[in-house]
């Protein structure tokens, strides 16, 4: 039997990096794999940051290679985790953002109603499970967190995962914000397991500040800049118009796939159904990703609809709404007035205002003591919470949500 040969990838943040075998390796090699290339880690974040254009191809083989160094570190460490169990945890977040649709969170549950991208992502493991024979039973348990070493699948999904710690590390360096740089060597090697728990080596609590701290800034500088948030609400704007025309029996062009989702009101329960293009929901949606919906929004730009071909121009030629932003509630006052002359401008129906005049809240809470806590492992062995074990006044800040209003707008108003 001819040997099977290493593979490695040579990634712009790790340098080169082994690409997992077996199973692992032919999920990566499969085409729903494969279209998280077509998907951009951040969005609409490249109207800002033109360097952010890379993938969630890129960010998942990331977070597959730090998840392989955490748990060799738990090992030395004299952690029990078998090859079985390292394979699973492996294949949990090798999974874990495969269900991603189209420009990734700015399009969360609103191509299919209501469905997150975890939820696509359980029954594509469900689907691959299938088709390697069972091979994927306890990886699921991992990601469902229903295996008893709750701390795999902490490193999978909590409040210092390998997810974070890859996509702080990779945003950063792709959008050049040197604030979201984070010691993710030496946090892999601070981590510990105590009490079936993810915990940090006491020394390791000034990374661990470092890593909150970076993932706040990161925040409100990248993944909640005020014109990032404006050019998501344009491209939801813009498919909220599209699909309202469609539902009139309007002609819309779109890929046949996007055309489904157009024309179809898709809900959790619908994703096994058969479609009358001989696919399930499920197989449709695996079809997407951002080329259809920017090849979409370019033709709209012509479209008779003056609302869809307004609003597909503005974000074609990057044309943005003007947005204010701030911790104040916008005054109905100043809203009004805003109205008034969007409805003398553009001749609209007041019914039609709100793709005009957009309004709404963002929040940031970078940790919670609530939800699955950041431990630290002192030296006595006693487990006390990163909040109370930092010396630095602004973390215990961290735990509060911070919400900001904005009201955007056309900026010739």
């Amino acid at each position: 039997m001819q040997k099977e040969k290493k593979k490695i990838l040579n990634d712009p943040v790790y340098g080169f990096i082994d690409i997992p075998k077996g199973v692992s390796f032919q999920i990566i090699e499969h085409e729903y794999f494969q279209r998280l290339r077509r998907i951009k880690q951040l969005g609409l974040t490249y109207y800002v940051y033109p360097g952010a254009i890379h993938s969630r191809f890129q960010h998942t083989l990331g977070a597959t290679h730090l998840m392989s160094i955490a748990l060799n570190t738990l090992r030395t460490k004299g952690i029990d985790i078998s090859d079985k169990e390292y394979a699973a945890a492996t294949q949990a977040i090798l999974l874990h953002d495969i269900g991603h649709g189209p420009f990734s969170h700015s399009l969360e549950k609103t191509i299919v109603n209501g469905i997150s991208h975890e939820d696509i992502s359980l029954e594509l493991m469900s689907f691959f499970n299938k088709k390697h024979e069972h091979q994927l039973d306890l990886a699921i348990q991992v990601f469902q967190n229903k295996y008893p070493k709750h701390f795999l699948h902490q490193l999978v999904s909590s409040q210092l995962d390998v997810d974070r710690l890859d996509y702080l590390l990779r945003d950063s360096f792709f959008t050049g914000v040197s604030e979201g740089i984070v010691g993710s060597d030496r946090i892999i090697k601070m981590l510990n397991v105590s009490d079936n728990k993810l915990v940090v080596d006491v020394k390791g609590v000034y990374s661990i500040e470092k890593f909150l701290i970076a993932r706040r800034l990161m925040y409100w500088q990248v993944y909640l800049h005020k014109t990032v948030l404006v050019a998501e609400q344009l491209l939801l704007k813009i498919l909220q118009r599209a699909k309202e025309l469609a539902e009139k029996g309007e002609t819309i062009f779109a890929t046949p796939a996007f055309e489904f989702f157009l024309y179809n009101n898709i809900q959790k329960g619908d994703l096994h159904q058969k479609t009358n293009l001989k696919s399930s929901v499920l197989e449709l949606f695996m079809l997407l990703d951002d080329n259809d919906i920017l090849a979409s929004i370019k033709v709209w730009r012509n479209h008779p609809d003056i609302i869809l071909s307004n609003l597909s121009k503005r974000l074609i030629d990057r044309e943005f709404y003007h947005i204010e932003l701030g911790k104040q509630e916008i005054k109905i006052e100043d809203i009004e007035k805003i109205k008034q002359k969007i409805l003398s401008t553009y001749k609209i129906k007041e019914e039609h205002l709100h793709y005009f005049l957009l309004t709404g809240s963002i929040s940031n809470n970078t940790y919670s003591k609530f939800d699955d806590r950041i431990n630290i492992l002192q030296k006595d062995k006693q487990l006390i919470d990163i909040a109370e074990a930092s010396d630095i006044l602004e973390l215990s800040a961290l735990s509060k949500t911070v919400e900001k209003h904005f009201v955007a707008y056309p900026k010739k108003i």
